[in-house]
């Protein structure tokens, strides 16, 4: 499996974004998008959700564009917004219906996904009374649904206590390891462990970044 963003651009208004953001990936690879507040990071993974258009390029999975076929795309690519994007009112349960068969939910929460992502623990509980880690673990369990090849995760484990951002990083590595390919925006030293690569968005272009572990490095280069 390959994946090849090309020459993706985007602008608002007269501001440009992106300005020309290409790279690849392989099977098993975590790709670190790394930049400032505003820099595009959340704009790139949103035009490679789908949730907006680019304003030019190409996404493609082994050479077919999935901005062309929403239907693949839709099948491969697994999206976590910064934010998430649950229904308040509904259970964690009746949140993973919209998603799951409840056979498929069943067989997950006994021996699968969600057992692994620890909903168990609060699967009648609803997403108004959850605390930030239990919607950000279940956002995750109804992304992964259709078990997609990609996952794009906007700073997965923002505003996390330390055993959840844990918990959540040993689920991408098993992710990881398994052959899927991540996409991550973060600052958070326990993801850039995570990345194969990593790349900083400065002024709408991507510029290979090779973290030594210094954070003060890091942040006078965004």
């Amino acid at each position: 499996m390959k994946l090849e963003i090309n020459h993706i651009k985007k602008s608002f208004g007269k501001k440009q974004v992106l300005r020309d953001i290409s790279l690849t990936a392989e099977k098993g690879e975590c790709i670190g998008i790394l930049g400032a507040n505003g820099s595009g990071k959340s704009t790139l993974l949103t035009i490679l959700a789908g949730v907006q258009k680019a304003g030019g390029g190409e996404f493609l999975l082994n050479g077919e564009n999935l901005f062309k076929n929403s239907s693949l795309r839709s099948k491969t690519v697994g999206y976590v917004p910064q934010g998430t994007p649950l229904i308040d009112e509904l259970t964690a349960y009746d949140n993973l219906l919209l998603w799951y068969s409840k056979k498929e939910l069943k067989a997950e929460l006994e021996n699968g996904i969600l057992k692994l992502l620890g909903i168990n623990e609060f699967i009648k509980v609803p997403v108004r009374k959850m605390s930030g880690g239990m919607k950000k673990r279940l956002s995750i369990g109804c992304a992964v649904a259709k078990k997609p090849p990609v996952l794009l995760l906007d700073e997965p484990t923002a505003a996390l206590d330390i055993a959840c951002r844990q918990d959540i990083a040993e689920y991408l590595k098993g992710y990881k390891a398994a052959g899927g390919i991540l996409f991550l925006t973060t600052h958070d030293p326990l993801e850039l462990e995570l990345c194969d690569r990593l790349f900083i968005i400065k002024e709408g272009l991507l510029t290979p970044f090779e973290f030594d572990g210094n954070l003060q490095k890091l942040v006078e280069s965004l």
